[in-house]
């Protein structure tokens, strides 16, 4: 889940979207390429400042007093030197002239309609600021890289069995590599290579597996469980080792699987194209109350309303839901539940099994609020970055009934193209052609 605060009215501020639990993956989260957590991050605005490592702070500072949002923030190489430059610019210029205005509660009264602001690459000056601390973050890297290459005085003891190893980096790792199948990849793919080989060793000396991390209660025990398992590798889904691998660093917003992925397409992209052994990846949507996933449409729709009583498919048509008013009911439910709100009666409790007890014994279920309150401009913005749902909801009015006014449809009026030479002269285009070319 990303980070969340308590605002002055007691309710949870999102600062990025929220994402539902997948399969647990050892050392999960995004990669942390950044530099010392000791470096301070300052406000944009006023003289608050926290440390690296507390970053979040800093942003539910920002939501929650100055009403900013900076997307994509771990994607941001060097974050202090990011805010300092920005601070900068919002002394020059006022933040309109950078950032997007999205204003919530935009039909409710005037009073209760507030203003926030987005930073994001979408900005020219921002891409091209992401996109210089990148490759400033690059050259660093090459350049440690480089160091670590003509070390001579590189000396350290192998994991596994302690003999000695002294000169250059690379005489270890292909040691442990080929006497104790233990390979973290090519040396010279690798950077800060003693940081990287503190943390193996830390785990080792904790008793805990490098592959699955379970924790053992003696060495001649974890020794047998790496061998017995084939557990002598790192696991190439925890974050915490992509800052020790240089083609982390090569794209900005890409990590190692990306590339490689980009890699081998171009090894077969001369290919004749076969889709015939194709599967498309269930969709496993997330109800909206429960933790219940399913596979279909269908089946997430059918357990909605047969375990829940809510029928999406109802409130569709009795409401005349567009594509986007689905999207943001729905991420409307998903933001109360997730606050413990109502979101029928917008009553507040301690816990989510509560909210969901009272919206029951109160009939709220199928109660919503009105339109205004939740058809508005943040809630576009997914609740869970990995809701599924959404991807669900129908965006087409087949099998509905053909006399139903939907007051916003346009008519189309198919034009006739029977006479393609009188069409052709009559053509606006080709009449401002003519003209164009009588003022040339």
């Amino acid at each position: 889940m990303a980070a969340c605060g308590e605002s002055e009215d007691g309710q949870d501020s999102i600062l990025e979207p929220l994402c539902f639990p997948e399969q647990p993956a050892e050392g999960g989260g995004s990669p942390s390429l950044q530099r010392s957590s000791s470096e301070l991050l300052v406000c944009l605005f006023c003289p608050e400042s926290v440390l690296l490592q507390q970053k979040d702070s800093l942003l539910k500072h920002l939501l929650l007093e100055h009403k900013l949002v900076i997307a994509d923030v771990k994607l941001i190489a060097d974050l202090p030197n990011y805010l300092l430059y920005w601070r900068g610019r919002f002394l020059e210029q006022p933040i309109t002239d950078f950032c997007s205005v999205i204003k919530t509660n935009s039909t409710g009264p005037v009073e209760k309609q507030e203003d926030y602001f987005l930073l994001c690459d979408v900005l020219p000056e921002d891409r091209i600021l992401r996109e210089r601390l990148q490759q400033k973050r690059l050259e660093e890297v090459l350049e440690q890289q480089q160091k670590e290459r003509d070390d001579s005085s590189f000396h350290r003891l192998c994991m596994f069995c302690n003999e000695d190893f002294s000169g250059n980096r690379s005489s270890l790792l292909n040691h442990m590599a080929r006497e104790h199948s233990f390979s973290i990849g090519l040396p010279d793919n690798i950077v800060y290579c003693n940081e990287f080989l503190d943390t193996l060793q830390n785990k080792l000396d904790r008793l805990q597996c490098l592959y699955c991390e379970k924790t053992f209660r003696d060495k001649t025990t974890l020794k047998d469980h790496m061998r017995k398992k084939a557990h002598r590798r790192i696991n190439a889904n925890n974050r915490e080792y992509d800052r020790f691998y240089v083609i982390n660093y090569l794209e900005l917003g890409k990590t190692w699987e990306e590339v490689q992925s980009e890699d081998d397409r171009e090894l077969v992209e001369d290919e004749d194209d076969d889709w015939s052994d194709w599967q498309a990846h269930p969709v496993s949507a997330v109800c909206l109350f429960c933790d219940h996933q399913s596979e279909t449409m269908d089946q997430i729709y059918t357990h909605l309303k047969d375990g829940h009583g809510f029928d999406l498919h109802k409130l569709r048509t009795e409401l005349n839901l567009r594509f986007y008013q689905q999207v943001k009911l729905v991420n409307f439910i998903r933001r109360q539940i997730h606050q413990s709100r109502c979101y029928g009666c917008q009553e507040k409790f301690d816990s989510r099994d509560d909210v969901l007890r009272h919206i029951v014994a109160e009939g709220h279920v199928m109660a919503l609020p009105e339109m205004s309150t939740w058809n508005q401009p943040q809630y576009y913005f997914p609740t869970y970055e990995n809701d599924a749902l959404l991807c669900t909801l129908s965006d087409s009015d087949e099998g509905e009934n053909d006399d139903t006014n939907h007051g916003e449809d346009v008519p189309v009026i198919a034009e006739d193209i029977s006479n393609l030479r009188a069409l052709r002269q009559t053509s606006v285009l080709n009449q401002l052609l003519k003209n164009r070319s009588s003022s040339s």
